[in-house]
């Protein structure tokens, strides 16, 4: 009963390292966006992933399935992996924050994903910075 109502508060499926969050946008040269995450890496676009650490602790592979096949700044195609290095003041509970890159521009090919609901899930744990 204790993992139901804590899944129930986390936004997690019992027993999983399954989240349902509402996904916003963010990018370099918006206000108080920088260069580092809170680890002090670079950030990296598609890749950085800000996160309430209390639910999602830093350091955390994250695969979300819905950013799968997006146009990534190289020209690939995204493989939905996504690297828990950064936080924010607005990024509380059941809420994760998709690094796009340098200017407002780089937000357009995820703009669909801004304010929807994602599934997020726990597959690793990363050392050091995330991969470029």
């Amino acid at each position: 009963m204790g993992d139901l109502i804590s899944s129930v508060i986390s936004g997690a499926l019992p027993g999983t390292g399954v989240f349902n969050v509402k996904a916003t946008l963010y990018h370099a040269g918006a206000k108080g966006v920088g260069v580092l995450d809170s680890l002090g890496c670079k950030v990296v676009p598609m890749r950085t992933l800000a996160v309430d650490k209390n639910i999602i602790p830093r350091r955390t592979v994250v695969f979300i399935k819905e950013t799968v096949g997006l146009r990534m700044p190289n020209g690939e195609s995204h493989d939905g992996y996504w690297y828990a290095s950064d936080v924010g003041g607005a990024i509380k509970g059941q809420r994760i924050d998709l690094y796009t890159g340098h200017g407002a521009a780089s937000m357009k090919p995820m703009q669909k994903l801004s304010l929807a609901t994602l599934t997020a899930v726990k597959v690793g744990q990363f050392q050091g910075c995330p991969p470029n």
